[in-house]
């Protein structure tokens, strides 16, 4: 390769475009420093400045995004700058912060370390940024395999518990699994789009416009759509759909639950824009596949998960379960966004709902959990309206937006899918998603029910010790739960904003 074309390949290298990314990465470093050069006493002092950090960039993230700007592409076609990629910063962001706040009050009950904690939080949130951008498979790969080895760790953090190091295992297993499957797609697809014996065959089949080109000029080439279902089959892991739901409910229970509420939110919200992306774009003249498959997923994942939320009372599978319901929800937003416009604002917006409505929950369930916060039973919360009137508004809040009881943010987005999905032609989907509500407000309101009208709390030796709410953590939640009623009274800009 000459210099001239060493110049053109370090004249495509955008830095200013990911200066979110490289910040987060340098705070992360920031911290490691901070615990060897300062005396121990001060280590304390260290997860407050990784909050601060996040704000400060969240802050000047906010000042100098105006739409985004036209989408571009950078790094030589690796990364696409775009509005969606400006948008799921944010996202990642507020995930960032909020599960480093609920790790000052998680960490404060174990003894395991709490700089790490926060570095690689940091980590993860800076690769998740570059996943969701990403517009090329070997950066999507990349990405997403520094997302999933930072959870590797975070799910067992707390390596005292046999529940949490039973977690890890498992979420290690399945997603070396989920890797596997992806990466074969992907070289499926790399090795099938490089044929020269076949038309629109391309040397960068690994970039998404190149390969889209190669799929629209071969739309019913076998060993593509082999490529396409290992590739798909691989995301479906992430974001807990079915049948690769599996690991779900016990890594949910097991891992500390700052960790469960950064995985639950953060990871799926990138794996839907993933997954948006390439529906959308790179696999959308295989539609005759992708759509049908989608379609039979997310209807088995609104059944599955709601019908297997009826049963649990241990609080971290429930919501576990209720996840991979919500999973469905969104599956069906992807699938309508195949033939419908409206369904990309629909998902983003639904996902911002589900982001507040999750964390005011997980909030209420870290100062609700003990030492060992994996044992969490639906009986814990008897009493806690009366006890705690805050912590029980809160829960009360997240628990009905995620029902999708109005006039609560959750309620608006399932409310805008839903339309998506009957522009798109989608009613039995739709039936099955409606039917799939209905079943959700038994489990919901029960866990309101033993909040509200439960009648005695439980002796205190009988349930974990309650935690103070701090006064970071009461802003966080009550802003998560404020948050949720006026975006579902008013959505305004923000609705106009997410239509682009």
């Amino acid at each position: 390769m000459d210099l001239s074309a060493l110049q053109n390949i370090a004249a495509g290298n955008d830095w200013g475009a990911i200066w979110p990314e490289i910040s987060l990465g340098c705070l992360a470093l920031a911290l490691l420093i901070l615990e060897i050069v300062l005396p121990r006493k001060s280590h304390g002092r260290i997860p407050a400045l990784a909050i601060a950090g996040q704000v400060a960039i969240l802050v000047v993230l906010g000042l100098t995004f105006c739409g985004g700007g036209p989408d571009r592409e950078i790094f030589n076609g690796l990364l696409r700058h775009s509005t969606g990629g400006q948008v799921m910063r944010v996202f990642f962001l507020v995930s960032s912060i909020f599960a480093c706040v609920l790790g000052q009050v998680t960490l404060a009950r174990q003894t395991a370390p709490r700089v790490e904690f926060n570095t690689i939080i940091l980590t993860v949130s800076a690769a998740l940024m570059l996943l969701v951008q990403s517009n090329h498979f070997l950066m999507l790969f990349v990405s997403l395999e520094t997302v999933t080895v930072g959870f590797y760790i975070l799910v067992s953090y707390f390596r005292t518990s046999s529940l949490t190091l039973e977690a890890g295992l498992k979420y290690l297993i399945m997603g070396a699994l989920s890797s596997g499957l992806l990466l074969f797609g992907i070289a499926l697809l790399y090795g099938v789009a490089g044929n020269r014996l076949l038309p629109g065959h391309t040397a960068e089949s690994l970039r998404y416009g190149p390969l889209a080109a190669f799929l629209a000029a071969n739309p019913h080439n076998y060993v593509a759509s082999i490529g396409i279902v290992l590739v798909l089959s691989g995301i479906a892991f992430k974001i807990g759909a079915f049948p690769f739901q599996i690991w779900i409910p016990d890594v949910y229970q097991g891992a500390p639950t700052p960790v469960t509420a950064l995985l639950a939110v953060a990871s799926k919200g990138a794996g839907f824009v993933v997954l948006l992306t390439l529906v959308r774009t790179v696999l959308a003249p295989y539609a005759w596949l992708v759509v049908p498959a989608l379609s039979g997923m997310a209807a088995a994942t609104i059944l599955f998960g709601n019908l297997a939320a009826l049963t649990q009372h241990n609080v971290k599978r429930l919501i576990g379960l209720s996840g991979v319901s919500h999973a469905g929800f969104l599956l069906m937003g992807v699938v309508a966004a195949a033939s419908t416009p409206l369904a990309v604002g629909a998902v983003y917006f639904y996902l911002f709902a589900y982001l507040l409505a999750s964390f005011a929950v997980f909030g209420v369930m870290a100062h609700l959990a003990g030492a060992n916060d994996a044992d969490q039973e639906t009986s814990d919360y008897a009493g806690l309206a009366k006890d705690n009137p805050f912590l029980g508004a809160v829960l009360a809040v997240g628990l009905g937006s995620l029902a999708g009881i109005p006039p609560l943010a959750g309620f608006v987005g399932k409310f805008l899918v839903f339309v998506a999905a009957f522009r798109a032609g989608l009613y039995g989907l739709l039936a099955v998603a409606i039917a799939g509500v209905v079943i959700s407000i038994y489990y919901y309101f029960g866990w309101i029910k033993a909040a509200y009208f439960a009648p005695d709390s439980p002796p205190a030796g009988d349930r974990p010790a309650r935690t103070p709410v701090g006064l970071a953590a009461k802003l966080m939640l009550g802003g998560f739960a404020l948050a949720s009623v006026i975006l579902g009274l008013y959505q305004g800009p923000i609705g106009r904003w997410l239509a682009w």
